[in-house]
């Protein structure tokens, strides 16, 4: 006879009441941060810090425009900086450099501070994504073969309005509320289910080589799965149910922040670049091995401390 599982008192209830908590606690979050980003970029902020900034970027062998790209990024998602470089007919090899760097430091206040609820510092994993994006970037400049060609986009009509504006984000942050909900308790859902019926074990078993060699612990095989495909605000939601029932220890969960800080969003994020003509596993592995190399070293760095 199988396992006998109580659906809905120890599955559905209990990850129904973790999931809306949670959900909640991420759109708390993620609302007033992008209406903030919305009002400053259409204010012409964002514009004006990428001008200031414009000299430190040259440092790294980008052009002026590229600031526009990154500072983007670094407040919103993939979806806006797609379409910022869609304006600046940009070539191929300067392109994949920047899809990089903003594949790594993207949504930096909702995603730190999504990282910041399950026991690692905000102003730490920031630093730590605007570090390796530069150091991604160097690294790439030396690695990378000469591409001729430009990405070619037509960007979106825009009259500048506000209210046709606003609406338009605002109809974007209700889709992504939405999609907040649905897929936290899903995967909630899901965790704990695979968990009552003894599946999370094994599917942990087949995970054991990779994260190993990742430096992580064996416990975080689902959480590693989530953050890598659908990204770090889902995978992050987890953790942090995970976290607060103590089936996750914080030193656990802060190797995996280290690694999918700068790994995550593998399939959908790298789709849309690949969408516009870069090539994926450019995409794919720099991020993956710099993410090895971070996680060993915050082993090190921890370590070295508790020596």
């Amino acid at each position: 006879m199988g396992k006998r599982v109580d659906l809905k008192g120890k599955v559905f209830m209990p990850a129904f009441r973790q999931g809306m908590k949670t959900a909640l606690w991420l759109l708390k979050l993620t609302i007033p941060v992008s209406l903030g980003v919305f009002l400053l970029n259409w204010l012409g902020v964002l514009e004006g810090l990428a001008i200031l900034t414009e000299p430190l970027f040259k440092l790294f062998g980008l052009s002026g425009k590229a600031s526009i790209v990154l500072i983007t990024g670094y407040f919103t998602n993939i979806y806006s900086v797609i379409a910022v470089m869609a304006t600046l007919d940009l070539p191929l090899r300067e392109a994949l450099i920047l899809a990089n760097m903003t594949l790594i430091g993207h949504a930096l206040i909702v995603e730190s501070g999504i990282q910041s609820k399950t026991g690692s510092s905000p102003w730490r994993m920031t630093l730590l994504r605007l570090g390796t994006g530069f150091v991604a970037a160097l690294l790439l400049n030396l690695l990378l073969p000469q591409m001729p060609g430009k990405i070619a986009l037509r960007p979106e009509d825009t009259d500048g309005r506000f209210i046709p504006d606003f609406l338009e984000w605002l109809k974007a942050i209700g889709i992504t509320s939405l999609k907040i909900v649905v897929l936290v308790n899903i995967l909630l859902v899901l965790q704990r289910l695979m968990s009552e019926l003894g599946v999370l074990r094994w599917l942990e078993r087949p995970f054991y080589p990779l994260l190993r060699l990742m430096g992580l612990p064996a416990s975080s095989s689902f959480l590693w799965l989530v953050a890598n495909t659908l990204g770090l605000s889902y995978g992050g939601a987890i953790m942090i149910s995970q976290t607060a029932e103590g089936a996750f220890t914080r030193r656990d969960a802060d190797l995996l922040n280290h690694h999918i800080a700068i790994s995550h969003s593998q399939l959908e994020d790298t789709l849309l670049f690949a969408a516009i003509g870069m090539p994926i596993l450019w995409l794919v592995f720099p991020r993956f091995l710099l993410a090895i190399g971070v996680v060993w070293l915050r082993r090190l760095e921890l370590y070295a401390k508790e020596r």
